[in-house]
């Protein structure tokens, strides 16, 4: 079955082939024999009760420095496209939250991936909430005195911004900073969001684990190691991908949160665990199963693929589809 697929992405030009998740899934699109058609966040519109968005028809290669071909310009109605992938990466501000609102309005006739409802509703630094007995010790705050009380009770924390990304922003305050106090006054100073912090996991040395799961369901796992010196893992900040196999825990933490995914249709995503700890639940853009692939050998793309491909054709069957 051949489908329609539009990617929403941010600029395909400067992208690691051998590294981002987006590029994978539209290669493996494309080899299923599914047209594929590229657009960036800023050309996506709505009018007259369409949604419309301007790009181009794609064709991709593995071939560093030549990886793409973008035909004509052309502007087309989305509605007309059986799959919209929403990748564009956070910062989840409101440039982000307006464009979950247009693509949640293609339902149920084009599917969107993720659900950009739950996407907008469960971000990655907030669907953990859900599952309090499953993480560190966590607030969300940006009153000062309630960040001093927290880092009080617990001495050595994390310290981010609730809607980052990539690790920047990410700081470590141990029980001897001094720091806690600046670095308020410089995130307040650019936003008006809260931050997050959690207790900090001494584990995260030996590495952060991200896990796969597609369609709720756990596919694999890579580590992620910081560098040496470097308090996070992310592999934007210099992070070493490693093979890793998943432990009971690693599968008890997926089993309590895969119900809750596959109800929000949240078909792909990456979980962050420390330790024995859920950290993050990364909806809007996951990455890594590039490395996985090459660890283990797991072709992700095609997982994922297989769970759309069931569903479109469960749409067309209804006769709810074109």
């Amino acid at each position: 079955m051949a489908l329609k697929v539009a990617i929403q992405m941010d600029p395909i030009g400067p992208i690691n082939i051998d590294a981002d998740s987006t590029f994978r899934i539209a290669l493996e699109a494309q080899a299923r024999g599914h047209e594929l058609f590229y657009y960036t966040p800023d050309r996506l519109s709505y009018r007259e009760g369409r949604i419309l968005a301007r790009g181009w028809p794609l064709t991709l290669r593995r071939e560093k420095g030549n990886h793409f071909t973008l035909g004509d310009e052309v502007e087309v109605d989305l509605d007309d496209w059986d799959v919209v992938w929403l990748r564009q990466d956070p910062p989840f501000d409101m440039s982000y939250i307006t464009n979950t609102h247009l693509l949640e309005r293609l339902a149920p006739g084009t599917m969107v991936v993720n659900d950009p409802f739950w996407v907008r509703n469960c971000p990655e630094k907030l669907l953990v909430l859900n599952f309090p007995h499953l993480t560190p010790p966590t607030l969300i705050a940006r009153d000062l005195a309630t960040i001093r009380s927290f880092k009080a009770e617990h001495g050595d924390i994390i310290l981010k911004p609730l809607y980052g990304n990539g690790g920047a922003g990410v700081f470590r305050l141990d029980p001897n900073d001094r720091n806690l106090a600046s670095l308020h006054e410089l995130f307040t100073g650019i936003n008006r969001e809260p931050l997050i912090a959690q207790k900090y996991v001494p584990a995260v040395v030996k590495g952060d684990k991200r896990i796969i799961l597609v369609d709720g369901e756990p596919v694999g796992a890579i580590n992620r190691v910081p560098a040496e010196g470097e308090t996070r893992s992310n592999m934007h900040v210099g992070g070493r991908p490693e093979k890793v196999g998943l432990t009971e825990r690693d599968r008890e933490i997926c089993a309590a949160i895969g119900p809750t995914l596959r109800k929000k249709d949240q078909i792909f995503v990456g979980i962050d665990v420390i330790g024995d700890w859920l950290t993050e639940i990364n909806v809007t853009s996951p990455t890594g199963i590039q490395e996985l692939e090459r660890f283990d050998g797991t072709n992700v793309a095609a997982m994922i693929w297989e769970v759309i491909e069931a569903r479109r054709e469960g749409h067309r069957a209804s006769g709810s589809g074109s």
